[in-house]
């Protein structure tokens, strides 16, 4: 979801996208084989998008995190809890950002233009996830700057770090609608939930569930994808955990 709403925020304001993703052993899979439906949504409608999916699943027998090892339940609950960190993988976004820095880069030098690394990290991330907070960004970067030639070629572009999934859902809005394309074909292929069913329905139980959930009640429409449940009742359950975690004492 926050990646497809930047892809989609790139292309409203006429860039060249060259996109990359990865396969990191990750048991929600699905979201790469909606992301290919999307593109060829996008290329339907006149947008041609240069994108690559790098292999490196092997991480999935490596590193140890609910979302890559097998035998161990994605937990469920509010992004906030404690037990989400159990969906950390470890150092994921510093291979992400390396691996595409390495192709901006050599982008850049190859057309002798310069590139932003443009990435969909968000501020709705930063309780859980050390690696979408804006000083592991400024680090990061200026380590890929004091290790490369050139490096002044790759700029970062990260439009949500201080926002959440309303902002990008919102964003989101406004680009597809200055592009002339359908709102809920994009999002609806999208997957956010970190443990679909078998039929690809989201379970609008785990953090990331619920975060994307109270994102589309925040803006006002109903999520286009399908859940295990009715849309008003994984509404409602989202609500209700998100009122009990507000009521928790803080210690």
């Amino acid at each position: 979801m926050d990646s497809t709403g930047l892809l989609v925020h790139l292309l409203a304001r006429g860039c060249r996208v060259y996109g990359i993703s990865y396969d990191y052993g990750q048991k929600h899979k699905l979201e790469l084989d909606r992301l290919k439906s999307n593109l060829n949504y996008l290329s339907s409608r006149g947008h041609e998008i240069s994108h690559e999916v790098v292999d490196i699943s092997v991480l999935g027998t490596l590193y140890n995190s609910s979302l890559t090892t097998e035998g161990w339940d994605i937990p469920e609950g509010h992004y906030e809890q404690d037990t989400m960190k159990q969906t950390v993988v470890p150092n994921r976004n510093a291979i992400f950002s390396s691996i595409a820095y390495g192709y901006a880069l050599s982008i850049a030098n190859k057309t002798d233009e310069d590139v932003n690394l443009c990435l969909g990290v968000h501020s709705g991330d930063h309780a859980i996830y050390p690696d979408c907070r804006p000083e592991f960004y400024d680090a990061i970067h200026q380590a890929f700057t004091i290790g490369n030639w050139d490096s002044e070629r790759v700029y970062m572009y990260l439009p949500y770090l201080n926002g959440d999934k309303y902002t990008i859902l919102k964003d989101a809005q406004e680009s597809i609608e200055k592009l002339g394309l359908d709102f809920d074909e994009i999002f609806r292929n999208t997957n956010t939930s970190y443990n679909p069913d078998s039929k690809g329905r989201a379970s609008g139980k785990t953090g990331a569930d619920v975060e994307r959930i109270l994102a589309f009640h925040q803006l006002g429409v109903p999520d286009p994808v399908t859940y295990i449940k009715p849309w008003e009742d994984v509404l409602a359950d989202a609500l209700k955990l998100q009122q009990k975690h507000k009521q928790a004492p803080s210690c």
